[in-house]
């Protein structure tokens, strides 16, 4: 008996401790979700160190946010929680109570368990009064009540030119699929919706990468030559880091920076896994696991850098708005430079276009504009500035993803790196002219050090 006692409580610590750790990454998902920005995707925060049952938090919170909608029903129906438990404890309390409506087991550890355990009566009692006012009879009938109809949106792979050419990839796929090529990127190949590819030959020996067509869009915006040295400011877990490798042909240099140490790991597995670390002897990919802002523009080995690709992770990191104004420097910062690339996953107006808007003037300050990458792409930026259609953006509605793309060159680059796939818009600037030529320094306050430090680059 005492033995069986022990286990019980065991048990009941690790789901415990399941729910706290599903509870904290929840408040983040949500978050993210209340701002119509991600913070960051559920797998990432389930691998920091501090998540220790990740299976177990992983399963938890899946399964919460599919119930989610009904859950909040039923608390608002039940009207059992008071201002502490909606403020300071809300995202338990939905962990809680999936676990006490359709989960197996609640541990009784915490002060959040014992309160709602003890309305456990109240929450199945609403939960069936709910499912009779929506006329169904079952809890997966009343999920679908709530449920978004999913777009029909094929599955992309992306080919991995550095490894297979696409006829090859196309031949070895129709095999065993019906399979098409894009009319937009020539290296990706369309496969029918939902198709399962991950235990595919092809996917683990790196001859193909599954990868949205809207995400693949950015390293062929940038088109990057043979022999350039460009940088990938936030590269993890690495696509678009090998995706520049084969535009390059294996010729050139790449520095892949990334800022956290954990997902190092990956953007190196990446890069293997590519074939991209065994080129040839002209052909070089530089990790660096640092923040990519640290770069001293000024350092000799930075000075051939002619292509930039700033892709962050994620758009909502709080981060992303000002890494563009940050990023974009002086002639004679950087003299060699002459495309850059700014891309998200956002679909916010505050996120994208408002960011080029504020970062436009000073980019032609120093001799760069807007280029129009794509021009056959219908969906453009929101027009609420003048060369807001030299953007890109893809509708979740209609392309499956939201992303948001856009390319600054320098105006007096050389023809080399032009793209036949963009065209380039000159637009009306007064007092850039002007700006060039006093470059008068003047009062400047932030609070933030690195643009105090490019403020005096500029300078």
């Amino acid at each position: 008996m005492k033995k069986a006692k022990k286990s019980v409580e065991e048990n009941g610590g690790k789901l415990n401790g399941a729910e706290r750790e599903a509870a904290n990454v929840l408040r983040v998902v949500l978050e993210g979700d209340s701002k119509r920005r991600a913070l960051a995707s559920i797998k990432s925060l389930i691998y920091q160190p501090s998540v220790r049952n990740k299976k177990g938090t992983f399963a938890l919170i899946c399964q919460t946010l599919k119930h989610l909608p009904i859950i909040k029903d039923v608390l608002e129906a039940a009207s059992i929680l008071n201002t502490k438990w909606k403020q300071r404890q809300r995202e338990l309390v939905y962990i809680i109570v999936y676990d006490i409506l359709f989960g197996k087991a609640v541990s009784l550890v915490g002060d959040a368990e014992k309160y709602l355990m003890r309305h456990e009566g109240a929450l199945r009692s609403t939960l069936k009064q709910l499912l009779l006012q929506r006329n169904v009879k079952t809890v997966k009938q009343l999920i679908a009540l709530h449920e978004i109809p999913d777009v029909s949106v094929p599955r992309y792979v992306r080919v991995n030119t550095l490894k297979l050419d696409v006829d090859s990839a196309l031949l070895e796929l129709q095999k065993n699929y019906s399979v098409q090529k894009d009319n937009l990127l020539a290296e990706l190949l369309i496969l029918p919706k939902g198709t399962d590819l991950h235990d595919h030959p092809l996917v683990k020996n790196g001859s193909i990468f599954m990868q949205g067509k809207a995400s693949s869009m950015a390293a062929p915006a940038l088109s990057p030559q043979p022999g350039w040295e460009v940088i990938d400011a936030c590269a993890a877990p690495g696509n678009k880091t090998i995706h520049l490798a084969a535009l390059m042909k294996s010729r050139g240099k790449i520095v892949a920076c990334e800022l956290k140490k954990e997902r190092v790991k990956r953007l190196k597995d990446t890069i293997k896994l590519s074939g991209a670390s065994n080129l040839t002897p002209s052909s070089d990919i530089q990790v660096l696991n640092e923040d990519f802002l640290n770069i001293n523009p000024k350092d000799p080995s930075y000075s051939k850098v002619k292509a930039i690709l700033l892709d962050p992770s994620c758009s909502g990191s709080g981060t992303s708005a000002s890494r563009l104004d940050h990023l974009l420097p002086s002639k004679t910062a950087v003299p060699a430079l002459e495309r850059i690339v700014y891309s998200t996953c956002s679909i916010n107006q505050i996120e994208n276009e408002d960011v080029i808007k504020s970062v436009l003037p000073i980019a032609e300050s120093y001799g760069f504009q807007l280029a129009k990458p794509f021009p056959e792409w219908q969906c453009r930026g929101l027009p609420v500035f003048e060369g807001s259609e030299c953007l890109i953006r893809t509708d979740p509605a209609k392309h499956g993803e939201g992303f948001f793309i856009a390319l600054f060159v320098r105006k007096d680059a050389s023809s080399e790196c032009s793209n036949k796939n963009e065209t380039r818009i000159s637009r009306s600037t007064p007092g850039i002219k002007n700006a060039q030529r006093k470059k008068k320094r003047i009062p400047f306050i932030s609070t933030n050090p690195f643009k105090m430090w490019l403020y005096d680059q500029l300078m």
